[in-house]
């Protein structure tokens, strides 16, 4: 069984990710009353929050011991290019932490992760599978509720692979140009408007001057 999946983005009028205020606070604050179990996220965006390896002091302490009923963070990351996982295991903001890989994760980095007591769920070949990952979580840990909290990429593997059951934007006032694609959902160029992924409004609040929170079911029936 899937767990459900929402993906939650603040982004500007045009629909980028970047050069928005720092603030976070009504970002986070909307999602105060959810009832979440874990969070994903991809490796890009752990490697702007904690751009710097752990030290070796950190890895070498005992990995802290969580309060009850945080969310669980899942982390997708088939290369093995985070070197952060005890910072990630210090943060107050959620409880354990799991690495998301594939089968052609370099062992030697699995192994230093295992060391770290990061659990891991290996799913998929090259890279994850998204579906699988998210079907194991489920049995692992009992996680029936998912938020997303990551960059364009992950949100647009997700979107593909049909695993969004809400999207759920925060629309900053402001618009910020550009062509880079740091848009809150990047992929690859659709060959047929077959790909197309229909939405379905749910809900529109103005929740605090000028902002505007959307809610979306994705391609099927209300949810909750």
């Amino acid at each position: 069984m899937l767990p459900k999946v929402i993906l939650h983005t603040e982004v500007s009028v045009d629909g980028r990710m970047d050069w928005m205020s720092d603030d976070n606070f009504l970002y986070y604050r909307m999602i105060a009353d959810w009832k979440l179990d874990a969070m994903i996220t991809g490796s890009n965006t752990m490697l702007v929050a904690y751009p710097e390896p752990d030290t070796p002091e950190a890895q070498a302490a005992p990995p802290p011991e969580k309060a009850p009923g945080l969310q669980r963070l899942l982390v997708v990351d088939s290369r093995g290019r985070l070197h952060c996982w005890r910072q990630m295991q210090q943060s107050e903001w959620w409880g354990e932490v799991t690495l998301l890989c594939s089968r052609a994760t370099p062992a030697e980095y699995v192994e230093a992760i295992k060391r770290l007591g990061v659990d891991i769920i290996v799913a998929g070949e090259e890279q994850v599978d998204l579906r699988a990952a998210l079907e194991e979580a489920h049995v692992r840990y009992g996680i029936d509720v998912v938020r997303t909290d990551s960059g364009g990429i992950l949100h647009g593997a997700l979107l593909r692979a049909g695993l969004v059951d809400e999207v759920r934007v925060l629309l900053n006032p402001c618009l910020v140009g550009g062509v880079s694609p740091r848009s809150l959902f990047v992929a690859p160029d659709l060959e047929a408007k077959s790909g197309l992924i229909p939405l379905r409004l749910l809900e529109v609040k103005n929740i605090e001057g000028d902002f505007v929170a959307l809610r979306y079911a994705v391609g099927k029936e209300e949810t909750v």
